[in-house]
C-alpha cells in the first residue's frame, strides 16, 4: 500500500499548480503521514532540544519523533550524543521520563547497562558466549548551533555544518549555553503539521488575530518588501547601523531555502514581546548590555521557528503525531542566573507567545476542518504576503519528490528562497 501512496504522492506533487496550496490528501491522509515519517522525517535536520537542558555529564532528555523515541545525553566529555531509546536485549524503551540523569543507562526490563557513550557494559546470565561489544545503543546523528540540538535518523546524514556557521553568528552572542528553560507549553493541536508551519509563514493573518504580537511586530519586515511602512524601514536603517557598531549580523542570511536568520528591530519602542514591551528578565542573556536587540528570528525547516531577544529567548517544536494532530511545544529561556520574582516572572514572560500559540491553534484547527470538507479545493497563496508559506511549501515539495523518486532522476531545482 506504501509503494502506491508513494506514487499517487510523486504524481499529485507534480501535477500541483505552481505556489498553490496542497491537495487534500496531503493533510488528512493516515497513510501520507506514515509516507512523510519513513521518508521525509528521517532526511530533515530536526530540532529537539536545548544544550542547556542537558548542562552536564549524564544528563538526558527525551524526545519521540513518531515512533521513535530518542535518548539526548551529555557524555564524560561534555559532548551531547543521540541513542535510540531501545534496549539492544528485547527492545524495551530504556529512558521512559521526559528527562533525569544517570551515571549509566540502564533498562528497566532486564538491566541491561550502557555508559554514556553507548556501550554495553553489563548483563546478567548471558552466557559465555555473548560478546557486549556488539550490543551497543544504535545512534543518532546529532549537530549542535549556537544552543540548539537536531538529530538526523539518516546514518550518513547530510551536511550540518552550513547550517551551524550561518547561523552561530546571530546565535552566540545571547550565550544560550547559559541559560535555562523556566516554562514549556506542550499544545496538541488538531490540525496537519504543514497547516501549523503554513500559518506560522505568513502574517496575512496577523492582524485580524494577534493584537499581543501585532504591538510589537509588522505584517511586512523585509526592507526590500515595497509594502514596508516607511517609518519601519528607518528603523531597519537606524538599528542596522547599532548593530553593525556592537559586531552583531542581522542581514537575512542567503543560500538556503532550507533555514534562515535575521535580526529584527520591535516596533513602536518596544524592546522584548511582552505586553509592555519592556524587558521580561532584568538578567540579560549572555554578557549582553543592551536591551534594545531586537530578535533574531531563526528559521529551520521543517519543525522550528525561534526568537532569541536580548533578555530572553523563545524556541518552538513542531512534531506530528497523525495526520490530523500536532504537537507544538514552546519553551521560554532567561539567563541561568537570573531568579525568578527578583529578575522575571513567568506570567510576564509568556503573556505575548502563550495568547499567540493559542490563537494559531484555533485558526489552525478550524483550517483543518475545512480542508476534510468535500468542498476542499486548492487555492493559491498571495504573492504580496504569503511569500513564506508559498516558498515552504516548494521546499516540501521538492524534498518530498526527490525523497519519492529513485535514484538518479532527481527532481529539477526549486525556484525561489525562504522569506
Amino acid at each position: 500500500m506504501q509503494e502506491n501512496i508513494a506514487e499517487l504522492a510523486y504524481e499529485a506533487l507534480s501535477a500541483r499548480k505552481p505556489d498553490w496550496s496542497l491537495d487534500q490528501p496531503f493533510y488528512v491522509s493516515q497513510e501520507l503521514i506514515d509516507l512523510e515519517m519513513n521518508l521525509f522525517f528521517t532526511r530533515q535536520w530536526l530540532f529537539a532540544a536545548m544544550t542547556c537542558e542537558v548542562p552536564e555529564t549524564g544528563d538526558w532528555i527525551r524526545v519521540d519523533v513518531g515512533r521513535e523515541s530518542v535518548i539526548l545525553l551529555r557524555d564524560k566529555a561534555g559532548v551531547i550524543r543521540g541513542f535510540h531509546n531501545t534496549c539492544r536485549h528485547r527492545g524495551s524503551r530504556i529512558c521512559t521520563g521526559d528527562k533525569g540523569y544517570a551515571a549509566r543507562l540502564v533498562c528497566p526490563y532486564h538491566q541491561w547497562s550502557y555508559e554514556l557513550d553507548g556501550s554495553l557494559v553489563r548483563t546478567r546470565l548471558m552466557g559465555a558466549e555473548f560478546d557486549p561489544g556488539d550490543f551497543g545503543l544504535i545512534p543518532v546523528s546529532v549537530g549542535v548551533a549556537g544552543g540548539f540540538i537536531y538529530i538526523n535518523f539518516l546514518p550518513d546524514a547530510p551536511d550540518f555544518d552550513s547550517f551551524r556557521v550561518a547561523v552561530e553568528p546571530y546565535l552566540l552572542p545571547h550565550g544560550l549555553d547559559d541559560a535555562k528553560v523556566v516554562y514549556t507549553q506542550a499544545l496538541t493541536e488538531k490540525a496537519n503539521w504543514k497547516l501549523v508551519i503554513e500559518n506560522n509563514r505568513e502574517c496575512y493573518h496577523c492582524v485580524g488575530s494577534h493584537p499581543e504580537l501585532m504591538h510589537i511586530i509588522t505584517e511586512f519586515d523585509d526592507p526590500e518588501d515595497p509594502n514596508i511602512r516607511p517609518e519601519y524601514k528607518a528603523l531597519i536603517t537606524r538599528k542596522a547601523e547599532e548593530w553593525d557598531k556592537l559586531g552583531l549580523p542581522h542581514a537575512h542570511t542567503q543560500g538556503s531555502d532550507r533555514y534562515r536568520a535575521v535580526r529584527l528591530p520591535f516596533t513602536g519602542g518596544m524592546q522584548s514581546m511582552t505586553m509592555d514591551g519592556k524587558p521580561a528578565s532584568k538578567k540579560l542573556l549572555g554578557t549582553l548590555s543592551d536591551p534594545d536587540l531586537g530578535s533574531v528570528r531563526l528559521l529551520n525547516l521543517p519543525n522550528s521557528w525561534n526568537h532569541v531577544l536580548a533578555d530572553h529567548a523563545i524556541v518552538f517544536r513542531v512534531l506530528p503525531i497523525n495526520a490530523e494532530e500536532t504537537l507544538v511545544t514552546t519553551k521560554w529561556l532567561v539567563h541561568k542566573d537570573a531568579r525568578e520574582h527578583d529578575d522575571y516572572d513567568i506570567s510576564k514572560l509568556i503573556e505575548v507567545w502563550a495568547a499567540t500559540n493559542d490563537q494559531d491553534r484555533v485558526l489552525a484547527e478550524t483550517n483543518q476542518l475545512g480542508i476534510r470538507g468535500s468542498g476542499y479545493r486548492s487555492g493559491p497563496y498571495s504573492a504580496v504576503i504569503e511569500g513564506g508559506t508559498r516558498d515552504f511549501i516548494r521546499w516540501y515539495s521538492h524534498e518530498m519528490m526527490t525523497a519519492l523518486k529513485p535514484p538518479g532522476q532527481v527532481p529539477a531545482p526549486l525556484a525561489g528562497k525562504v522569506a
